[in-house]
Parts: C-alpha cells; sequence; structure tokens
C-alpha cells in the first residue's frame, strides 16, 4: 500500500535530519508510489550517508578546504584567453580566473554578461537584435566617419543613414550628444556635422577628434559588444563589458536570469548572500572547465569567509588573512615586520588560539586530538 504525501511528510518529521535534505526527499518523491518499508528504507540510507559526510569534531576544515582547492589548482592551465562557445568575445578561465575570484578584483580582467530575455523577445531573433543594439554603447565609429579639415580647422563627421536607422538614431540627436558632452557648437547639414574647437590649433583639433570617438552615444557606456546566441529555442545575449544595474532596466531583459562575472558587482546590486552565490558559481564553473572536481562544501567555506561580514573580501593581506585576531598569524602571512611592529605599539596580546600561531612557537596546535585538554579535579 503506497503512502500519501500527507503521511510521507509525517513519517519525515519524526527524523533527525535538516530540513533541506526532508524538502528534497520530498520533492524527490513526489508523485511517486512508495510503500511504508521503502521510506523507511530510503529515510535510513540518507541519513546514513548524511552521517558520513558530516564533519568529524575538532577537524581542520580550513586546511582541508586550502588544500582541496589549492592542488587541483596546481594542475589548471595558465591560459587567460578563451573562446568560450561566443564567437570573438574573450573570457579569463583557468587560474588567472581562479585568482581573480579570492582577490575579489573590483573588475575582472574580461568583465561578461549573459542576458537571457523574457519569452516574447527570447524566441524572437528580431526583438532580441533590438535589445541588443539597445544595450550595446554606441560610439560615433558606429554611425559613420570622422574626418579633420586642417585648412577649416574643421572635424567633419558623415552619418551613415542605414547605421542611424538600425541603431534607431537621427542626426539630430547626434548633433545634441555631441553638443552635450563637448560644449560646442554643432553645424548639421542633413547627415553631415561640422565642428571645430575652441582655439583653431593642430593639437586642439586631434584632441576633440579623440573626445569625440570616446562619446557613448546610446546604449550602456562600458558595454562594447552584444553577440547573440540561440541556445535551445531561445536567443541568448553576450556582452563584452559588464553593467548590471543598467542592463536590468531594458525592456525585454529577464532580470532573475541575467548574469555577470563581476562579483563586486553582483554584491552591490543584489546584496552580499548574490555575491556569496557568485563566488561559489564562478570557482565551481572555472575548475569545472578545467576538467577538475572539488566538493562544492570546501568553495562554500571560502565564499562564507570571504562574505561573512557582510562585505566582499578577498583571502589576502588586505582582507581574511590581514584581520585575524591573531599577531603572529597576520605576520605570518606577509609583511612580518610591519604587523609585529604595529602590535608592539599598540601592546597586542596574542592568546595562541589558532594553528599558524601554535606551529610558530612549537606549541600542540588545537585541534584534533590536541583540542582535548586533561583539567585536575579540586577535590
Amino acid at each position: 500500500m503506497s503512502l500519501s504525501e500527507k503521511e510521507i511528510q509525517e513519517r519525515l518529521d519524526g527524523v533527525e535530519l535538516p530540513q533541506s535534505i526532508k524538502e528534497s526527499i520530498q520533492n524527490e518523491l513526489k508523485g511517486a508510489e512508495i510503500s511504508s518499508e521503502e521510506i523507511d528504507e530510503i529515510v535510513s540510507q540518507v541519513k546514513a550517508d548524511y552521517e558520513h559526510s558530516r564533519v568529524e569534531p575538532c577537524e581542520a576544515v580550513g586546511v582541508v578546504a586550502a588544500q582541496s582547492i589549492g592542488e587541483p589548482g596546481t594542475q589548471m592551465t595558465m591560459r587567460t584567453f578563451h573562446y568560450a562557445g561566443v564567437a570573438e568575445i574573450n573570457v579569463t578561465l583557468g587560474l588567472p580566473r581562479l585568482i581573480e575570484i579570492v582577490d575579489a578584483r573590483k573588475i575582472p580582467s574580461t568583465p561578461t554578461m549573459t542576458i537571457k530575455l523574457t519569452p516574447e523577445y527570447a524566441h524572437d531573433r528580431d526583438l532580441a537584435r533590438e535589445v541588443a543594439w539597445a544595450i550595446e554603447s554606441s560610439s560615433i565609429l558606429h554611425l559613420g566617419s570622422i574626418a579633420t579639415d586642417l585648412a577649416e580647422m574643421n572635424v567633419i563627421i558623415e552619418l551613415n543613414p542605414g547605421a542611424l536607422e538600425q541603431r534607431k538614431i537621427t542626426a539630430e540627436e547626434v548633433a545634441a550628444k555631441l553638443k552635450e558632452e563637448t560644449g560646442l557648437d554643432v553645424d548639421q547639414k542633413e547627415n553631415l556635422l561640422v565642428m571645430a574647437p575652441e582655439e583653431p590649433s593642430y593639437r586642439e583639433l586631434l584632441q576633440l577628434v579623440e573626445k569625440i570617438k570616446k562619446l557613448s552615444l546610446k546604449g550602456v557606456e562600458g558595454i562594447k559588444r552584444v553577440v547573440i546566441r540561440k541556445e535551445g529555442d531561445e536567443y541568448i545575449l553576450y556582452t563584452e563589458g559588464s553593467s548590471l544595474k543598467k542592463v536590468m532596466q531594458f525592456e525585454g531583459v529577464d532580470p532573475t536570469r541575467i548574469k555577470t562575472n563581476n562579483i563586486s558587482e553582483i554584491g552591490e546590486v543584489l546584496g552580499i548572500e548574490a555575491a556569496r552565490n557568485a563566488i561559489i558559481n564562478e570557482a565551481t564553473d572555472t575548475l569545472r572547465e578545467q576538467g577538475l572536481s572539488v566538493d562544492v562544501r570546501h568553495i562554500m567555506l571560502v565564499a562564507d569567509i570571504m562574505t561573512v561580514d557582510g562585505e566582499l573580501k578577498q583571502i589576502g593581506r588586505h582582507g581574511v588573512s590581514g584581520e585575524k585576531a591573531s599577531v603572529l598569524a597576520r605576520a605570518a602571512f606577509e609583511v612580518t615586520v610591519n604587523h609585529i611592529l604595529d602590535a608592539a605599539v599598540r601592546g597586542d596580546v596574542d592568546d595562541l588560539k589558532g594553528v599558524t600561531e601554535n606551529v610558530i612557537v612549537g606549541q600542540p596546535i588545537q585541534l584534533g586530538t590536541g583540542d582535548v585538554k586533561l583539567v585536575a579535579s579540586k577535590r
């Protein structure tokens, strides 16, 4: 006789297991016909696996995590650039990317975004292309050509009508934007724009040309290119450059399915929990791409340590290692003399609670068997 969902839930409520595991069992068994003996067998098997996977008391989890990530890291390639299945968009992978993640870099060396669209845009290439052009930063070179007239000391911009129509921008809008950004008058004759620097000198003319080339006339500044790729039955946008907050606001973009490899930006826009998940996903994906398998719990521990104070911190002297309570542990990592001098000036005391400081002074560490102390009775 098969049990109902309610009976399965009642059986699981009486078992000592974390709520997440109970929910996972319930989801797996949803809609399945299962007897009383079978549910007991499943629960006992899960319980045995759970007990086996738990960390022993006094286990040096930090050291084990460091070894588990560091050792496979020695087998990683050093290739910095790779066409990650997307034409012409370079992505940093391998060891340089792993270093970037644990260093909590403000801006990754190759920022990129994966943008998924809402259902009405995701299945229509033309609509997806419109979103891509709206997001992609349009400079004057996308819309036409720039020339200099040395006789008149002018900059002549010839706009391409086809490019203007494609990117949904008019010559008048381009002229207004140029005037706003440079503060100079723009003489417009249909698709021909003429500008002159404040002072009629060759140097000023060249500087004006460079300034015009760098201007973003439309789209999101910093997103140099957007590539469309069909995956399954939907179109997905890949960008070179990242600006999570601005891109989420575009019509057609699904804000719940947007990804960036800039972890710092995720933390600022979506909060510290999202940054923690991003560290786990990015590190796991980087290792997996290299064909390496590391238990996710080690990566989760690193992510927890980096985000435990509510802000993103690197694993280094400017972050986790530099903020340890022990003077000797800080000194053992980097800039030894500075740490010892500062501690001497402040009159700091080291309680010798951690691993590093006890190794330095030659005492047994307070982990494993070293954590058990014999206390004499006062009777």
